[in-house]
C-alpha cells in the first residue's frame, strides 16, 4: 500500500470518515482532563504564581500554530511537486486552525506577559515574528478567497506558504537567534537540560496530546469539506456547461 493511494479524495474520505469521531473524542478529553488537572491540583509557581497555569493553553496553541504552518507547508510542497489536490486542499484545511492557534497563542501570551512584564505587549523578537506569522495566516487565506481558479490559487498560496515559513522557524528559535529577548525559553525542549517541574509537566503533556488530536480532527474534518465544496463546483460548472451548449443547440 502506497501512501500515494490516499490522494485519491474518495479514498481518503473513506479512511478518514471513522477516525474523527474518535479523534474529537479523545482530543476533547485530554483537553478537559488537561484543564482540571492543571487548573485546580497543581500549585502556584514560586515566582510566577497562578500566572503559570496559563501555559496549559499558551504552549500547545503555540506549538499548533508552529506546526501547522509546518504541515502547510509538506502538503503545499507535495501540491507543487505531485500536484495531489487533496494535498492542497489539506494545507487551505488546515489555514483557518491555524490562525485560531496563533491567536489563542497571542492573547494568553499577552495575559500572561502583563503581571510577568508589566505590559501586554513588547516588540520581542519571538512576539513580533509570531504576529508576522499571524498576518502570513491571514494572507494564505485571503489569497486563496481572491483567485477563482483552484490550481492556481493553490500554486500561489504554496509559494506563500514557503516564504512565510521562515517566520514560522523564527517565532520557534528566536529565543535562541537574539538572546536579549523577552521572552523565556521553550518549557519542552529535547534539548533542555531541565524542563518545567514535573507538577506542571505531566498535565502540560496531556494538553499538548490533545491540542494535537484536536488539529488532526479539525483538519481532517475540514479537508473533507472542502473535497466536498469542490466537488459540488465541479458538478456545478459542468451543468452550466451542458445548459449552455443545449441553449445553443
Amino acid at each position: 500500500m502506497s501512501i500515494w493511494e490516499y490522494a485519491n479524495p474518495k479514498k481518503f474520505i473513506a479512511t478518514t470518515t471513522p477516525l474523527i469521531p474518535w479523534a474529537f473524542g479523545l482530543a476533547g478529553a485530554a483537553i478537559v482532563g488537561a484543564l482540571i488537572w492543571g487548573f485546580f491540583f497543581t500549585p502556584d509557581d514560586y515566582r510566577q504564581g497562578s500566572t503559570v497555569k496559563i501555559i496549559y493553553l499558551h504552549v500547545p496553541s503555540a506549538m499548533m500554530a508552529i506546526n501547522a504552518w509546518v504541515m502547510m507547508l509538506v502538503a503545499s510542497l507535495i501540491w507543487l511537486i505531485r500536484r495531489h489536490h487533496v494535498s492542497a486542499l489539506a494545507a487551505r484545511a488546515a489555514a483557518p486552525v491555524g490562525i485560531t492557534m496563533t491567536l489563542m497563542a497571542l492573547v494568553t501570551g499577552a495575559i500572561w506577559g502583563q503581571p510577568m512584564w508589566g505590559t501586554f505587549w513588547a516588540w520581542d523578537p519571538r512576539l513580533t515574528s509570531f504576529l508576522i506569522l499571524f498576518l502570513f495566516y491571514l494572507g494564505y487565506v485571503a489569497l486563496w478567497e481572491a483567485i477563482e481558479d483552484p490550481d492556481t490559487a493553490a500554486d500561489l498560496t504554496s509559494v506563500l506558504c514557503i516564504v512565510g515559513s521562515v517566520f514560522a522557524v523564527l517565532s520557534r528559535y528566536a529565543v535562541l537567534f537574539w538572546n536579549q529577548g523577552l521572552h523565556q525559553g521553550a518549557s519542552l525542549s529535547l534539548d533542555a537540560e531541565e524542563n518545567v517541574a514535573d507538577v506542571f509537566y505531566f498535565p502540560l503533556l496531556l494538553s499538548i496530546a490533545g491540542f494535537v488530536l484536536l488539529f488532526i480532527a479539525l483538519v481532517l474534518y475540514r479537508t473533507q469539506t472542502e473535497i466536498r465544496v469542490r466537488r459540488m463546483r465541479a458538478l456545478l460548472a459542468r451543468s452550466r456547461r451542458a445548459g449552455t451548449r443545449e441553449a445553443r443547440a
